[in-house]
């Protein structure tokens, strides 16, 4: 008995040393915390409005208790908020980290309204006092102006200028008889939800150097290094209304959407060196419509980057490629219907008329669905395609099985369809099938004499 008595008092003491030592503070000025970053940045967002939650670590690597005696915000203009280790506040006192452990802080801000239309950055600092010295993490954002648009419907002849960002909630629709004109470099952003439909006409007036854009209004990274900008399903996309005439998109980039662009029965639209990307279904649709594409990249989609059902389709130097990095692919790359009696889908509407000329097929899953075009008046000329196949009366001096050898590397969601050197699609093309329209490139590359199959004759800048 006398035995374990001794055995349990030296345990005890043995355990009260150990705890002391765990739980003692240490004073030293040296005893100081670490951070997992030296500036927090909050990136670009839209002022007046509350950007994403973003966090940082404050650590203890010493094997004593370390008391921040205070933790405080210098103020700024207030835009900054801070919670600290699960509480909300601009100051906090007496905030201890146990050896070894860490405590978060979450930063969120809501930036002025700075009257300007360039980007203007936003700061303040965080200071963090621990044995009597104080050391700092800054916090920092850039606040873009916007206007905003909650339900617009646009009933005579309208333009928007690229003077500032505009933010689009529920929808922006172009009444019939009207015309929007959008200027060169504008840029658009649609909300959760949001869609734009053209009742009327859409003229888009991008160019090489300012090209008009409209994408999600969700900025930053999803996770790690995946942006937003990589993501569908962030606003529905584009329509064009049944009989909506004259449409003109040039250096037009589409992305991010549920649906991509539709072309709806007897719509007539035109596309000039675009770039449709990004979509939970179609980057583009054509049903019954009047398509004219040149020069465009239509890409990443769920369910396949273009179906043509019915109407007219010129179509001349374009990309087509499926690398979607979030789901599964529905289908083939580019799907079409209702091209002859045995696939008329009943609808009494006229089959597909359609050229393909100077095209790239490649990407993920199936190129082109049907692989069989006999009866039809569809017509791939001069293009290349993925399968191994064989020319005939549809398809004529075709490059078959080919690598195209694009940029893009899908695993390091880097996504860039020019053409590698020693691509067999450069220098491929037959001028006589280039658009009129379509000489230069969405670069403003000249096609030349013997211009590249699909979309793009700019090499990669190195």
């Amino acid at each position: 008995m006398k035995t374990l008595l001794r055995i349990v008092f030296i345990l005890t003491v043995l355990s009260a040393s150990v705890g002391c030592i765990e739980d003692g503070i240490d004073t030293s000025p040296s005893a100081q915390p670490e951070f997992s970053v030296d500036t927090l940045k909050l990136g670009v967002v839209f002022t007046d409005e509350p950007t994403p939650t973003s966090r940082f670590m404050v650590y203890n690597r010493h094997d004593k208790i370390i008391n921040i005696s205070n933790i405080a915000l210098r103020g700024g203009d207030g835009s900054f908020r801070i919670n600290v280790d699960g509480f909300s506040g601009t100051s906090f006192q007496n905030v201890e980290i146990r050896p070894k452990d860490s405590i978060f802080v979450f930063v969120e801000a809501t930036l002025r309204p700075n009257g300007l239309p360039e980007l203007t950055d936003f700061n303040d600092v965080i200071d963090f006092t621990t044995n009597g010295v104080t050391r700092s993490v800054v916090l920092n954002a850039s606040g873009q102006d916007v206007k905003r648009l909650h339900g617009l419907v646009i009933d005579t002849d309208t333009g928007f200028d690229a003077t500032y960002p505009y933010q689009i909630y529920d929808s922006l629709v172009v009444a019939s008889g009207a015309t929007l004109t959008i200027a060169e470099g504008a840029v658009l952003h649609f909300h959760d939800k949001a869609f734009m439909r053209v009742e009327g006409t859409l003229v888009t007036e991008g160019s090489p150097q300012r090209p008009v854009n409209m994408a999600g209004d969700r900025t930053g990274n999803v996770v790690g290094d995946i942006s937003f900008d990589l993501m569908a399903s962030q606003w529905k996309g584009l329509i064009f209304a049944p009989e909506s005439r004259g449409n003109r998109l040039s250096h037009t980039i589409v992305r991010n959407t549920v649906a991509g662009v539709t072309a709806d029965s007897l719509s007539q639209v035109s596309m000039l060196n675009c770039r449709l990307r990004n979509s939970a279904g179609y980057s583009l649709t054509g049903r019954y419509a009047d398509i004219r594409l040149t020069g465009c990249e239509v890409a990443e989609a769920a369910e396949g980057v273009m179906a043509l059902i019915g109407g007219k389709a010129e179509i001349s130097n374009c990309t087509f490629a499926n690398y979607y990095l979030f789901a599964g692919l529905g289908g083939a790359s580019v799907q079409l219907y209702h091209y002859d009696g045995e696939s008329d889908d009943g609808s009494g509407m006229p089959l597909l008329e359609a050229s393909f000329g100077n095209c790239i097929f490649y990407g993920n899953g199936t190129d082109l669905s049907p692989g069989d075009l006999e009866g039809s008046k569809v017509t791939i000329h001069r293009c290349l395609l993925k399968s191994n196949g064989s020319d005939d009366a549809n398809f004529i001096d075709c490059l078959w099985g080919e690598d195209p050898l694009y940029y893009t590397v899908r695993n390091d969601y880097y996504f860039d369809y020019r053409l590698q050197p020693g691509s067999p699609a450069i220098g491929a093309g037959y001028s006589a099938l280039v658009h009129e329209e379509g000489s230069r490139d969405f670069y403003g590359v000249d096609r030349g004499p013997n211009p590249n199959l699909g979309a793009y004759q700019a090499a990669k800048e190195e």
